[in-house]
């Protein structure tokens, strides 16, 4: 494996840090990884499914969204929309690389981004999603409740969702920004063959948003449940299933003739 780090500007001037990982043998076929929230391209879901895909001979992008990991701005004010005009220059730039076939990958929150991209992209080859989040707004509000939602308001911080006890800075707008948008609309409007897998013991995804999100998909979406996986794929078993299963459906999917 070769790996370049790249950094490239989005549409308001802040700094996109990316890692290009590539086979040996050039290729045209990639897959953009979407990260989830709080989180960085260094993932672990990012670098098992790097290490997977380029051993198939796939090339992979992964770049940290604004404000977390090596990318600039203040996190605190992170927007849908940012973060939308981000995943989208990714796309031009590994086009710009020789990369014609390309399929996303994203996360959590990276797999929200893949949905409103994806929809205008009809060009991709597949959309892979891990535990997705197409209602972010109902997500948070499950999980800090009215009361938590009110003091975000007022406060700008948030609790770290991803286990710390430091609060977060977070400029509500965030909150609004994603109420601007719908992922289901924008799920139906998607022409790739998409793949969700999801952990049936997931504690922060609402599993009604997942049927909804599957059924309002292509009829070529296929979803994957894992009995006893939570958001993290924190049991290595549901960890490899996932990781494995997002990877055979790039390798199924991006077409094995390459166009340099």
């Amino acid at each position: 494996m070769q790996e370049t780090p790249l950094v490239f500007q989005d549409g308001e001037h802040n700094t996109v840090a990316a890692i290009l990982a590539e086979p040996e043998r050039k290729t045209g076929r990639a897959a953009i990884l979407c990260h989830g929230f709080l989180s960085n391209k260094d993932s672990r879901t990012n670098l098992r499914v790097t290490e997977l895909l380029v051993a198939r001979g796939i090339s992979t992008l992964r770049f940290d969204w604004f404000g977390m990991g090596e990318s600039g701005g203040e996190f605190g004010r992170i927007t849908v929309s940012t973060c939308r005009d981000q995943l989208e220059r990714a796309i031009c730039l590994m086009r710009e690389r020789g990369h014609h076939d390309l399929g996303l990958i994203g996360s959590s929150f990276g797999g929200l981004l893949a949905i409103l991209v994806a929809q205008r992209h009809p060009e991709l080859r597949a959309v892979g999603l891990k535990c997705p989040v197409p209602d972010f707004p109902e997500m948070l509000e499950h999980e800090f409740g009215s009361n938590g939602i009110e003091e975000w308001k007022r406060t700008n911080y948030i609790p770290d969702v991803t286990g710390g006890t430091t609060p977060v800075f977070l400029d509500f707008a965030f909150y609004e920004s994603c109420r601007a948008f719908n992922a289901y609309e924008a799920a139906c409007a998607i022409k790739s063959p998409v793949l969700i897998v999801h952990g049936e013991q997931d504690e922060l995804v609402p599993f009604h948003q997942i049927k909804r999100l599957e059924e309002t998909l292509p009829d070529d979406t296929k979803l994957v449940l894992l009995p006893e996986a939570d958001h993290q794929f924190g049991r290595p078993e549901d960890f490899r299933r996932m990781t494995v299963h997002l990877a055979d459906w790039m390798q199924a999917h991006l077409p094995t003739t390459n166009r340099l």
